[in-house]
């Protein structure tokens, strides 16, 4: 049995949540053996015995203010620093992942153990992703990525939108300027030179005052290394902006024997957000090794869209999925459960559309109130959301145990056969 929450920003991951917080009072939340998309719950290792505390810290996160900006600019520099290729990915991880999830990250995980090409099956350690790789052999070590780093690469779906261009520099130019203003603040003087100039200027000040305060010496002849960083570090930005790099990392199937060209011939590969072509993560679950029986699929944003999708790219590819008959009105008017059964070794579907007429009245007027491309949510977002959430799993509990024991029996059956 495999839980399934889609794409959709912010609220996505509210709706998985409130939805984690009624499984749990239904006594259904330890079928569950891994979340890959609400890692940052792990962070509590014992989470799901405390899951209302939890929720409570998570959600108090997101109400609250967001990461500043000397803590940006510094994450910034690790990451240019610390890897051999430097892409916008890491920018949009620092500069607008943080605003949503409020915190620097550093726990990371794809799956417990491994990442790679869920078709093809080529998989390598997850310490290993990332690493410089020449015919199967790790010839460089490249730094683990961190939950800020994952967030962001499995947010990123934006790399294929050109407006995303003015977002990016806006925050790029946001960042300097908050250093501008904090320098004004303290100084009462105004830079006469540009804004990203000044800002630069004074970054390299405020660094340098930083350091010499944590370590009590004298910095200041470390103000020109400083700055030849700092001017490295826009100067890749903006690199990055006009080749448009997101996601690259070396290509840990480089050269290797025995896999399509497609993937080995290049040193290295660019990674995005799968969401921009399949909102929710069926392709993964549908590994032939996973023997998954039965598909629980809680959508968050698209409806109907990434459901059907999914099984138009089952079939293109031969892969068992449950026929999904769809009608006009139900895009329109969802209801808050469907089941999809699946016959032979087709896995059986549930889907769960967040907004239906079951838990909300006026599914339009939520669905252009909560959309995926849109700023961190305020408080009074945060609360209708989890409650409408949750009460898809709370209205459908009864449900959802019929489905489980149909499969079970099901389990029994061939077993006894």
């Amino acid at each position: 049995m495999k839980l399934l929450g889609s794409g959709g920003g912010e609220g996505s991951m509210l709706g998985l949540l409130g939805s984690l917080a009624e499984l749990d009072k239904a006594g259904r939340l330890d079928c569950i053996l891994y979340l890959r998309c609400m890692a940052s719950l792990y962070q509590d290792s014992d989470w799901s015995t405390k899951l209302d505390s939890v929720r409570e810290k998570i959600i108090q996160r997101l109400k609250g203010p967001g990461v500043g900006w000397f803590e940006t600019a510094l994450q910034l520099m690790k990451y240019y620093h610390e890897k051999d290729i430097f892409s916008l990915t890491d920018v949009w991880s620092v500069l607008l992942v943080t605003l949503f999830v409020k915190e620097v990250c550093v726990f990371f995980e794809i799956s417990p153990y491994e990442a790679g090409y869920s078709l093809t099956g080529a998989f390598v350690d997850n310490s290993m992703f990332g690493s410089q790789f020449d015919k199967g052999s790790k010839i460089k070590d490249q730094p683990e990525m961190d939950m800020l780093y994952l967030q962001g690469l499995c947010g990123s779906c934006l790399a294929d939108g050109e407006f995303i261009i003015e977002l990016l520099l806006e925050k790029i130019k946001g960042l300097f300027n908050q250093v501008t203003h904090a320098k004004e603040a303290e100084f009462g003087k105004t830079s006469q030179e540009g804004t990203e100039d000044a800002g630069f200027q004074i970054l390299v000040s405020l660094v340098e005052m930083h350091f010499s305060v944590l370590k009590e010496k004298d910095h200041s002849g470390h103000e020109t290394t400083i700055r030849t960083k700092l001017k490295d570090i826009l100067d890749a930005i903006f690199k990055c902006v006009m080749d448009w790099i997101w996601g690259r990392k070396y290509n840990f199937l480089y050269k290797m024997e025995g896999v399509h060209a497609a993937v080995l011939k290049s040193e290295t590969r660019d990674y995005e957000d799968a969401g921009v072509a399949l909102n929710s993560p069926y392709i993964s679950m549908l590994r032939q090794e996973r023997h998954v029986d039965l598909i629980i699929s809680l959508d968050f944003m698209n409806g109907f869209q990434t459901l059907t999708y999914a099984s138009e790219i089952c079939e293109d590819l031969e892969i068992p999925f449950p026929e999904v008959d769809v009608s006009s009105e139900d895009p329109k008017k969802p209801k808050d459960f469907y089941v999809f059964e699946g016959k032979g070794e087709e896995p059986t579907v549930i889907h769960i559309p967040l907004f239906n007429t079951v838990n909300s009245d006026k599914v339009e007027e939520w669905s252009e109130k909560y959309t995926t491309f849109q700023g961190p949510y305020s408080a009074d977002l945060i609360d209708p959301l989890l409650e409408v959430s949750g009460k898809n799993i709370t209205n459908n509990k009864e449900k959802l145990v019929e489905e489980i024991q149909k499969i079970i029996d099901k389990k029994h059956k061939q077993k006894d056969n």
